[in-house]
């Protein structure tokens, strides 16, 4: 055999190596936990074929407590490129058969450089994490290489998609990555994030806790907000990646794709005319909304589990992809909360950034009062909102289906905060606040002197409703651009984004802005 035959045999040898990451022992305890290895997770994501793989042959520089007596090829993850649906995208998997996934110096390093190369050609970056931490052996490179790979999140923000799945643990400084990045998607009973763990919030505080307790997917996806996803499988995890990459375009200067549908533009929708009780005080589902005149009913929703009270999420109208956020009049009366507000505001932020239109569904009764709320910071919180919606230069469209009272009037797309279209329903009341609440402020003295409170508290009532609690009144000052037919939605959308398709408009000039937080 010739030199360089022997040359290849033992490149090939080296490349199968790698590919058993921390050994088919560790691979077989990774499967006995129900989870997959980095590079099984890789070829479910990717196109089959595309992966091209970096610094398979990179180890460890780690001299410390004898760790140069053990090093793995590739030094516990698996980093490249590849497609998903045909388009370009960078990923990394952490491997938990190397060093249980721990970072190093140069696994950082590793990472950073496909972080680079995707800022470079303007791609999504995709983190499939499962890692036990920073690699104490190393001390504070390993920290070093964490703060490498944040500031290159922090540098990426805004200008390529970045998506995140906790497959695995994720503690300590290792989930302010996760945390930096657009999207969080995380397996509920294998996967958990926190800063410290069961053991020190015990000796600290003295609290009992779980690690499913303290930072398991339920707890993100409901409590925190961390999680934007909270998924049964990593196979359901791979396929939201994917489904939530094919709404994103590829960079902040691209379009998002189009997909072409044969759903129907001028599509009626005939419950949507009688979808609205009668009492303003019966709530709807306001998914049935959202079902009724996207295309093909599909709707990827977004922090489903957390904030209920706001929808938000992804669809598609005559193909355009956009961004929904909607007031879900059935928990909470769709009121406005410190939660709700921040949930709607990172979402709004992420579609402007991105050059995803907004369309925003309207019925919203006002601001959560009380003091958990006011000491909660709700000024602060609503402003975020308020902030996001203004600062946007996306395509806006809003329609308003019922309630829209007060501030949350102002908050939520209106014309004021250069909303593009605004759209009300026959059935929409925008007024300064409810018909009794006005009644009581402005003839308070009179309803109590009147011989019959009741009945001319709500002949008063009746009085302002058909002044005020109204879509006309806001027409009437070019508010409201038009008073729709509920039936007709799905078309006087469609054809208001058409007409917005080629929008420019530029906030000033500055160095970042500075929102409330």
């Amino acid at each position: 055999m010739s030199q360089q035959l022997e040359q290849v045999k033992a490149l090939i040898s080296l490349r199968e190596k790698a590919r058993l990451g921390g050994g088919q022992k560790r691979i077989d305890s990774q499967h006995q936990k129900g989870k997959f290895t980095a590079r099984e997770r890789i070829n479910m994501l990717l196109d089959e074929g595309s992966f091209e793989e970096f610094d398979m042959f990179v180890t460890h520089r780690c001299t410390n407590f004898g760790m140069q007596a053990t090093t793995f090829l590739g030094d516990g993850v698996v980093t490249g490129y590849g497609t998903v649906a045909g388009r370009l995208v960078y990923v990394f998997a952490q491997d938990f058969t190397v060093f249980g996934g721990s970072l190093s110096e140069t696994l950082a390093m590793k990472i950073c450089k496909i972080m680079d190369q995707a800022m470079k050609m303007g791609a999504p970056v995709i983190g499939l994490n499962d890692s036990g931490g920073a690699r104490i052996q190393e001390g504070v490179n390993a920290l070093a290489g964490y703060a490498e790979i944040f500031q290159r999140n922090i540098l990426a923000s805004g200008v390529v998609p970045q998506i995140s799945a906790i497959l695995g643990p994720c503690a300590g400084g290792a989930v302010y990555s996760p945390a930096l990045t657009d999207f969080n998607i995380m397996t509920k009973g294998t996967s958990y994030m926190f800063l410290t763990g069961p053991t020190v919030v015990k000796s600290v505080t003295g609290e009992d806790v779980t690690q499913e307790q303290l930072g398991g997917a339920s707890v993100h996806a409901t409590k925190s907000g961390v999680a934007h996803f909270a998924v049964d499988t990593e196979e359901e995890a791979i396929a939201t990646i994917r489904e939530l990459l094919s709404f994103l375009p590829q960079n902040n200067m691209e379009e998002p794709p189009y997909l072409p549908t044969n759903d129907a533009i001028d599509r009626l929708e005939d419950s949507l005319n009688e979808i609205i009780p009668d009492s303003p005080n019966k709530p709807y589902d306001m998914y049935e909304v959202i079902g009724a005149i996207v295309d093909d009913g599909r709707f990827l929703e977004v922090h489903r589990d957390y904030a209920k009270n706001i929808i938000v999420g992804f669809a598609r109208f005559g193909g355009t992809a956009v961004g929904i956020v909607a007031n879900q009049p059935k928990v909470l009366a769709g009121v406005l909360d410190n939660n709700s507000s921040r949930k709607a505001a990172r979402f709004i932020r992420f579609c402007d950034a991105f050059n995803i239109p907004l369309v925003t569904l309207v019925d919203v009764p006002g601001f959560l009062p009380g003091t958990q709320q006011e000491y909660g910071g709700i000024i602060l919180h609503g402003a975020k909102l308020l902030y996001a919606y203004g600062e946007a230069t996306v395509p806006k469209v809003t329609v308003t289906l019922r309630k829209s009272y007060g501030g949350a009037y102002c908050v939520m797309s209106s014309k004021h905060l250069r909303g593009d279209i605004n759209y009300a329903w026959p059935t929409a009341e925008i007024a300064v606040m409810g018909p009794s609440g006005a009644i009581g402020i402005l003839y308070g003295k009179e309803v109590a002197a009147a011989e019959d409170p009741v009945a001319f508290a709500a002949e008063k009532e009746k009085e302002y409703r058909d002044a005020f609690a109204n879509p006309y009144n806001a027409a009437k000052y070019g508010y409201i651009d038009d008073v729709i037919e509920p039936r007709n939605t799905r078309f006087r959308v469609i054809r208001a984004l058409e007409q917005l398709s080629t929008k420019k408009l530029a906030n000033p000039a500055k160095k970042h802005d500075n929102l409330p937080l």
